[in-house]
């Protein structure tokens, strides 16, 4: 069938002929790419090997849950590769029911499609920023009331509707009328503003880790807003390392996830 003989018979016993030692190579090459491609296939089967295409609301992944998450994550699963996408939640959740994302950190500010499963991960609450230059007393909590008059900057409407409309409501009810002078997307983009002395500012609390050299954080006496910081995806995806960034997910979940609130108030 090879069309060459493989060994030669002699007194001492059997001895490959060249084409039996080419051939004896190449099987054993082969054997070796079998084993590895089913290493492979066990690998990514148990989502220990392969991809994972996420969202992430940016000050989220700065300090607390999310970064250990990843840790534990690569520390469990190493050769899974992670592909993070700074994004807002609207964003994120358009691009999780389009497929092109697997899943996203999201905050999740009203109703969201009913195709998504939400894993709740901690609650979130909001600061004021202010610039250094305003010379507030440092570590001071404030009242709403104290930013009347200041300039502001804020969230267009269209970035984050819900999260505005709560927003607004709030400092409403405590007392204090928005003048925004400056709207733009992202909270970066705020505390940049913030630090130039445009304006002052109220931000996700989740910032504290990583405060700004001319601008400083305050936490408010009277003004909270929820924001409830979930793992959004589609049951539907059949990614195996997804299923794995679940479970470790879940292990790093206490009983109540108020528990893991960074409180502004």
């Amino acid at each position: 069938m090879l069309g060459a003989r493989l060994f030669d018979r002699t007194p001492q016993g059997v001895k490959l002929t060249v084409a039996g030692e080419l051939f004896l190579r190449e099987v054993r090459k082969s054997l070796g790419i079998l084993e590895s491609a089913t290493r492979a296939v066990r690998l990514v089967a148990s989502g220990l090997q392969g991809a994972l295409r996420l969202g992430v609301v940016e000050n989220a992944s700065w300090d607390g849950l999310v970064p250990d998450a990843f840790n534990s994550f690569q520390r469990e699963a190493p050769e899974v590769s992670i592909h993070l996408a700074p994004m807002n939640t609207p964003e994120q959740v358009a691009e999780i029911l389009a497929g092109t994302l697997d899943g996203g950190f999201i905050y999740t500010y009203g109703e969201l499609a009913r195709a998504l499963r939400v894993l709740p991960l901690a609650i979130d609450d909001v600061v004021a920023a202010v610039p250094r230059s305003w010379n507030f007393p440092q570590d001071q909590p404030i009242s709403a009331r104290e930013l009347n008059g200041r300039p502001m900057v804020c969230f267009p409407r269209q970035t984050y509707p819900a999260y505005y409309d709560m927003l607004v409501s709030a400092c409403s009810e405590a007392g204090l009328t928005l003048d925004v002078v400056q709207e733009v997307p992202t909270e970066a983009a705020i505390l940049s503003l913030v630090s130039a002395g445009m304006g002052a500012a109220i931000v996700n609390a989740a910032n504290l880790g990583r405060p700004p050299a001319r601008a400083q954080f305050l936490r408010f006496t009277d003004l909270s807003v929820k924001m409830p910081l979930a793992f959004a995806y589609l049951e539907t995806n059949p990614n195996t390392a997804l299923q794995r960034l679940l479970r470790v997910l879940d292990t790093m979940l206490q009983p109540d996830v108020s528990d893991g609130e960074r409180s502004g108030c």
